[in-house]
């Protein structure tokens, strides 16, 4: 018997803000659909994963999914009582005995909840996860209080709606032949059509994303969840120097300076992104910058330093790890760093792609001692904290 999934996304999202549908929007690094796939790809018990997408968004969905083992995906129409039933006629073909339904934002779905609306469907025609209501309820008229809703019995519906796949394909196609365009979820479609329909306990943490707080609220769930297993704490230093020779600018962390001068190097001599790139090498016990970019290697002459940093953080995800913090001092006379420390920190953020105030740029001086006291160059110190899967 085949178990297959519908999962719906062909909405525009509009609520959330940005550029793209909240579909996908990015949540820890990937689109929230690639994550809610991601968990039906994975589930034992799912043979088949059909994705139906708004027409216009086969780039998207191709970026966003494309290393994840779905059907091809299916246009949707202009409601999702269209959209889902182009989903079920795409699955026809393979002849699913059950199918589970689920709205693209929900990433947090799991796989109990899964089990569990897979399970209820040896007793009913279809199963919803559900949240038992306990707030007191009030219905309004222009916000002011008309009733209190009795609470007893009452049910907050959530995804995946698990079915049997001939008897909802047959409902929603009723429906739709009777012009029925205004029922909001498919239990509701199923309930119209006469099928018994169960409720099994859904979870606080599969919420639709809806509007860009809810993005952002998922993003700190997300990253709370990445890190609980990530309990190898790594701190790394690093140092660098840079003379000065003839010039009108430095580049220190990633940020032109103007200046009467500039740092020597085989690179663009940035010794913030220098120091920085040691220290989470240093971190991860692997080498130094010189080790994997040579200055006698031709091909770093003159080169921008953010790629040694960016390729610092892609053998941190490589090994599955996160950066914590990073921080980086930098010792001169001058020019003067603190009107650029924002900018700074931005862009070592962006490089790393981290959070703002997970970086840290500040600057002292040597107090005219030694060769930065005496204006001959610029020194850096870095440290940066990772944290691994033990």
């Amino acid at each position: 018997m085949t178990t297959a999934a519908v999962i719906v996304a062909a909405g525009r999202g509009t609520r959330a803000g940005g550029d793209l549908p909240k579909q996908y929007a990015s949540l820890a690094g990937r689109p929230v659909l690639a994550h809610t796939v991601d968990v039906f790809v994975q589930h034992p018990a799912i043979d088949l994963v059909q994705v139906v997408i708004h027409a216009d968004d086969a780039p998207a969905y191709a970026a966003a999914c494309s290393d994840l083992a779905t059907l091809p995906p299916v246009p949707g129409g202009q409601t999702r009582q269209e959209s889902v039933l182009a989903g079920l006629a795409a699955l026809e073909q393979h002849t699913p005995s059950k199918v589970l339904i689920h709205d693209a934002a929900r990433p947090f779905v799991d796989a109990p909840t899964i089990d569990r609306v897979i399970a209820a469907l040896d007793q009913y025609d279809g199963a919803i996860p559900a949240l038992a209501i306990a707030d007191t309820l009030k219905k309004t008229d222009n916000r002011r209080i008309t009733e209190t809703i009795d609470r007893t019995g009452l049910w907050a519906a959530q995804t995946p709606q698990s079915f049997r796949f001939g008897a909802i394909v047959d409902a929603h196609r009723k429906a739709r032949d009777a012009g029925r365009s205004d029922l909001t979820d498919d239990a509701a479609v199923a309930e119209w059509c006469g099928l018994n329909v169960a409720v099994v306990e859904g979870t606080p943490q599969n919420r639709k994303l809806t509007t860009a707080a809810d993005i952002e609220e998922a993003q700190r769930q997300m990253n709370s969840r990445s890190t609980q297993t990530l309990d190898d704490i790594r701190v790394g230093h690093g140092y660098d120097v840079h003379a000065f020779e003839a010039g009108d600018h430095v580049i220190l962390c990633g940020i032109k300076v103007p200046h009467d001068a500039k740092l020597k190097g085989h690179s663009d001599a940035d010794v913030g992104l220098h120091a920085l790139t040691d220290a989470i090498f240093g971190a991860l016990g692997d080498g130094d910058i010189g080790q994997h970019f040579p200055p006698s290697d031709p091909q770093w002459k003159g080169a921008q330093s953010d790629i040694f940093l960016k390729a610092a953080g892609d053998h941190v995800a490589e090994r599955s790890g996160v950066i914590a913090n990073v921080d980086v001092t930098l010792v001169c006379e001058a020019p003067k760093i603190g009107p650029h420390a924002v900018e700074m920190r931005q862009c070592i953020a962006d490089i790393l792609d981290i959070a703002l105030d997970r970086v840290s740029v500040k600057a002292t001086t040597s107090e005219r001692l030694g060769f930065t006291g005496r204006r001959e160059g610029i020194a850096a110190y870095a440290t940066a904290t990772l944290r691994l899967p033990l």
